[in-house]
C-alpha cells in the first residue's frame, strides 16, 4: 500500500512539473506539434519508401525533372518534343488507318469475307527468313508442317477446356502435352521429385505471369510475407516487370556479370526478409547465354524461396543439343532449387502461336496458381490459369505439332539451327567492326560496335527487308535464328557487311529510321521519360 501512496506521489509531481513547463506555450502550439510532428516521420518515410524502391539517383532525378517541368513553358515544350518522337515512332501508321472498319457491316460478307482476308494479308511484309525469331516454322504455308498443325486447328476450334466433361480429347491433349513437355525438362529425374505438373498457357507472358503470382502465394502461406520482392537480372524478360506491376511485387533488377550471365553474388546481396523469389534464364532473350541455374538453385535452396527458370526459347532446343553433344549445363528440375519453368511450345516446339507451358515442382505450389469460387451465383467455379476459356485448337494444334515430330524431328531440327546459328556467329565475328556479345549458348546471335552506330546498321538492314532486334545496355541488334533462316545465312552475312560497310561510309541516320531514337533513348538519364514515350507510342497504335 506504501508502495502505491510512492508512486502515486511521485507521478503527480511529475504532473505538476510539466503542466509548469508546459504553461509557456500557447495551447494551440501544443495541440499542433505532435500533429505535425507525425506528418513529418509521415513525409520522411515515404521519401525513405521512394528511395528504397526507386534508388537515390533516380530518385533526384525525378525530383529534379517534376520541379524543371514547373517552369512555365518547359512542359508544354517537353510534351511537344515527346510527341514528335512518338509520331517518328509510328512511321505513317495512323495513316494506314483511315480506311480501318469501325462499325458492322450493313449485309452480311458471307464467304466472301474470305477473299476480303487474303486481300489483307498480301499486304503484310515478306517475313519468310527475314525475321529474327517471330516465324519458328520452316518452309511456306503451303508445305509441310503449316498445313498440319493449321488442319489440327481447324478440327478442334470449336472446343473449350473449361468444359471438361463436353471436350475430353483437348482436356487430354493438354495433360500429354504437358507430360511430354516435363519429360524434357528433368521430370523423369529421381531429382525433380516425381510430382512435375502443369498446365498450358497463352505465351510465355503469361506462363511467367502464373508462376510469379504462384510463387508470391506459395511462400506468403509459407513465411507469412505480406509485402513480396522479386530478383532478376537485368537479362531476364520483360514479363516480370508486368508481373511485378499486377500483383504488387518490388522488383530488383541487378546487372549481369562480365559474361553478360545473372550475377548470383549480387543477387545474394539483394536478398533479405521479404525476398519470394529469384530468376533465371536458359537461354536469356538478348544475348542466347543460359544463366548459372545451379549457382541460383543453391541460392534458392538455402534460402527457402522460389527460384523460376525461363527456358521460354530454349524448351524445346537445349535438350536435343545436349543429345547432339553440345555442351548445355543443367537447366531444369534436376537442379535443386528450381520451383517453376516456362517452356514455350509456339517458338522451338513449332506448335501454332498463343501455346505456353507452366511447370512446378509440385501441386502445393501449382495449388496457388487456381482460383476458386464458392460464392457466385452462378454456381462453383475453378479456373487453372488466367483465361476462363481456352482455345481448345491451339491445344490440339501444339499436340499435333510434337506427336509429328517426335524425338526424331527435333533432334532434325535443332542440329539444322544451331548449325546455322555457328554459321552467322563466324561470320559476324569475321567482320571487323562488329563483336560478339559474350558465348551465345543458342540460337540467338547479339553483336554490336565501336567504330560504328550499331542502330544505324540496323536501319540500314531493315532497308533491305530484314527485321531485327534492337537492345540496350550495351547497344547492340541481335538475331534470333530459326528454321526460317537456315537456307538464307549467306545472304544475310552479304547483307549485313554491306550495311556495315555503308554506314562506315557514310554515318548518319537515314530518312525514316529509328536509329537516333533509341540512340537518345539509351541515354536518356529520366527513365520516367522514357515509360512516357513509350505509353503514348502505345496508347495511340492500338
Amino acid at each position: 500500500m506504501e508502495s502505491l501512496n510512492q508512486l502515486s506521489s511521485s507521478l503527480n509531481r511529475l504532473r505538476a512539473s510539466v503542466n509548469v513547463s508546459l504553461s509557456n506555450y500557447e495551447p494551440l502550439a501544443l495541440v499542433a506539434a505532435p500533429i505535425l510532428t507525425l506528418l513529418l516521420a509521415r513525409l520522411l518515410q515515404s521519401f525513405f519508401d521512394v528511395i528504397s524502391e526507386n534508388g537515390l539517383k533516380a530518385t533526384i532525378l525525378g525530383f529534379f525533372m517534376s520541379c524543371v517541368k514547373l517552369v512555365p513553358g518547359v512542359k508544354r515544350y517537353i510534351d511537344a518534343e515527346k510527341q514528335k518522337v512518338v509520331d517518328k515512332m509510328q512511321t505513317s501508321g495512323k495513316s494506314k488507318r483511315d480506311d480501318w472498319i469501325s462499325e458492322l457491316p450493313r449485309t452480311r460478307l458471307g464467304a466472301g469475307v474470305i477473299e476480303k482476308m487474303k486481300d489483307e494479308k498480301q499486304k503484310d511484309v515478306v517475313w519468310q527468313g527475314r525475321c529474327s525469331g517471330t516465324v519458328y516454322i520452316g518452309g511456306t504455308e503451303q508445305e509441310g508442317h503449316f498445313p498440319l498443325i493449321n488442319e489440327a486447328c481447324s478440327m478442334f476450334a470449336h472446343t473449350n477446356p473449361l468444359h471438361l466433361d463436353v471436350f475430353p480429347s483437348v482436356v487430354r491433349f493438354e495433360a500429354e502435352v504437358v507430360a511430354m513437355t516435363a519429360a524434357l525438362l528433368g521430370s523423369k529425374e529421381k531429382a525433380s521429385g516425381g510430382q512435375i505438373c502443369g498446365n498450358m498457357t497463352s505465351g510465355g507472358t503469361e506462363s511467367i505471369l502464373l508462376a510469379v503470382k504462384s510463387s508470391r502465394d506459395y511462400i506468403r502461406a509459407k513465411k507469412g510475407i505480406t509485402k513480396p520482392e522479386m530478383i532478376i537480372p537485368v537479362s531476364a524478360h520483360s514479363a516480370y516487370d508486368k508481373a511485378a506491376q499486377y500483383f504488387k511485387i518490388k522488383l530488383w533488377r541487378v546487372p549481369v556479370n562480365k559474361q553478360f550471365q545473372a550475377d548470383a553474388r549480387a543477387i545474394r546481396r539483394h536478398i533479405n526478409k521479404n525476398t519470394i523469389m529469384i530468376v533465371g534464364s536458359a537461354p536469356g532473350f538478348p544475348h542466347g547465354i543460359i544463366d548459372p541455374i545451379e549457382e541460383l538453385g543453391d541460392l534458392a535452396s538455402s534460402f527457402g524461396i522460389c527460384l523460376h527458370v525461363d527456358l521460354c526459347l530454349g524448351g524445346f532446343v537445349l535438350p536435343f543439343a545436349r543429345k547432339l553433344g553440345y555442351p548445355v549445363p543443367p537447366c531444369d528440375f534436376s537442379v535443386q532449387g528450381v520451383t517453376s519453368i516456362s517452356v514455350d511450345v509456339h517458338k522451338y516446339g513449332l506448335a501454332p502461336k498463343g501455346t505456353s507451358i507452366v511447370l512446378y515442382r509440385n501441386h502445393d505450389i501449382r495449388k496457388h496458381q487456381f482460383v476458386a469460387v464458392t460464392e457466385w451465383s452462378g454456381g462453383l467455379y475453378v479456373s487453372p490459369t488466367i483465361a476462363g476459356s481456352r482455345p481448345g485448337g491451339l491445344i490440339a494444334g501444339a499436340w499435333a505439332a510434337m506427336m509429328s515430330l517426335g524425338v526424331e524431328g527435333y533432334l532434325e531440327n535443332t542440329r539444322a539451327i544451331m548449325e546455322a546459328s555457328k554459321r552467322i556467329q563466324k561470320g559476324v565475328q569475321e567482320i571487323p567492326e562488329l563483336f560478339i556479345i559474350g558465348r551465345p549458348d543458342m540460337t540467338i546471335v547479339a553483336f554490336g560496335s565501336d567504330v560504328v552506330d550499331i542502330f544505324e546498321v540496323n536501319d540500314i538492314m531493315s532497308s533491305k527487308g530484314w527485321h531485327l532486334n534492337a537492345l540496350q545496355r550495351p547497344n547492340s541488334i541481335h538475331i534470333c535464328v530459326t528454321l526460317q533462316h537456315v537456307c538464307v545465312v549467306e545472304d544475310f552475312l552479304k547483307d549485313l557487311r554491306e550495311s556495315v560497310q555503308t554506314v562506315k561510309e557514310n554515318p548518319g541516320p537515314i530518312s525514316g529510321g529509328l536509329a537516333p531514337i533509341y540512340g537518345a533513348a539509351g541515354k536518356m538519364p529520366d527513365r520516367v521519360m522514357v515509360k512516357d514515350l513509350l505509353v503514348d507510342f502505345m496508347d495511340s497504335s492500338c
